[in-house]
């Protein structure tokens, strides 16, 4: 009977074609239903995105990619510094655990969850600094989803400045996107871009956490999907698809989001957020709490 019901959240998901819903329905799965701890979709969410991510590419030329790129690279890349240091900075501050503190720096700079599992192993970390942070992350990860397309709705931004929004300031791919796909395409293509840029920090954070720990277990430094994100993105530049190819591609990528978000409103149940602790909630918020406005400029800005 469960897993009748859960085909069935799942597919008023993927009809309502919203991103806010297919979260909050995923959520409401692990609450009001005898949830298992191994559900499948707590295992397949960052796996359905990433492949909408490179659907998406395919929908996406070369030069398009180049020229966003050309211009916000250098924002991103003083966002991620900027934001790594103060996350640092506070939580020595706020005497959060130095384990929890630079996990929870590498996922609000860079990528969230993608960022922290990366560079766990090479800081040594222990299972219950990761579920903790990653609750937190998770749970900031939701908020945005539901919060971030109203509040550009009410700023009145445009697609790309939203998109950039998004990109600089929500934490995981699967978020940046979700919010995205509730303003329009083009804001979805501008964050999606923008996002994997921010992504690739993670390779030279994983060398410099392996040598500042000592550690000598670089992990899983680089997210391949990005490459095939870059495959189809050059597959898009040469064969020059017409619109109705463009149009199925966007909508496969959409189908793969929605699933992604259903899947990841899943993990936060009752177990991950009683995982949160206060200090290192206080460290996340106060951080993304002066990210956000932080971005909003830059986004309106350049």
């Amino acid at each position: 009977m469960f897993y009748v019901f859960a085909v069935i959240l799942l597919s008023i998901a993927l009809w309502s074609g919203h991103a806010a819903v297919a979260l909050v329905l995923g959520i409401s799965l692990t609450y009001i239903a005898n949830f298992p701890s191994e559900f499948i979709t707590k295992k397949i969410g960052s796996k359905l995105l990433q492949t909408g991510i490179v659907i998406l590419g395919g929908s996406i030329s070369l030069p398009t990619l180049v020229e966003l790129n050309s211009t916000y690279v250098s924002w991103i890349s003083l966002f991620v510094v900027i934001t790594f240091l103060a996350v640092m900075f506070l939580g020595r501050l706020l005497g959060v655990e130095k384990t929890q503190t630079y996990l929870l720096a590498s996922g609000t700079a860079i990528c969230g969850g993608t960022a922290m599992a990366a560079v766990a192993p090479s800081i040594r970390a222990r299972p219950e600094d990761l579920t903790t942070t990653l609750s937190i992350v998770f749970l900031l990860n939701a908020i945005a989803v539901l919060s971030f397309p109203l509040i550009g709705g009410w700023l009145d931004l445009t697609q790309e400045q939203f998109g950039t929004w998004a990109a600089l300031s929500i934490h995981d791919t699967a978020s940046v996107l979700g919010a995205a796909a509730l303003v329009g395409f083009d804001s979805v293509e501008v964050a999606a871009t923008l996002k994997l840029t921010r992504t690739l920090w993670i390779v030279p954070l994983v060398l410099v956490s392996a040598w500042y720990f000592k550690s000598g277990n670089q992990g899983p430094a680089f997210p391949l999907f990005i490459l095939f994100f870059v495959f189809a993105v050059s597959l898009n530049t040469m064969l020059s698809p017409s619109e109705e190819v463009l149009y199925f591609l966007r909508m496969i990528n959409k189908t793969f989001v929605l699933a992604g978000l259903f899947c990841i409103g899943t993990q936060i149940d009752k177990e991950s957020l009683g995982n949160i602790t206060i200090k290192p909630m206080v460290l996340a918020l106060s951080i993304w709490l002066t990210v956000i406005p932080a971005a909003l400029w830059a986004a309106l800005s350049i």
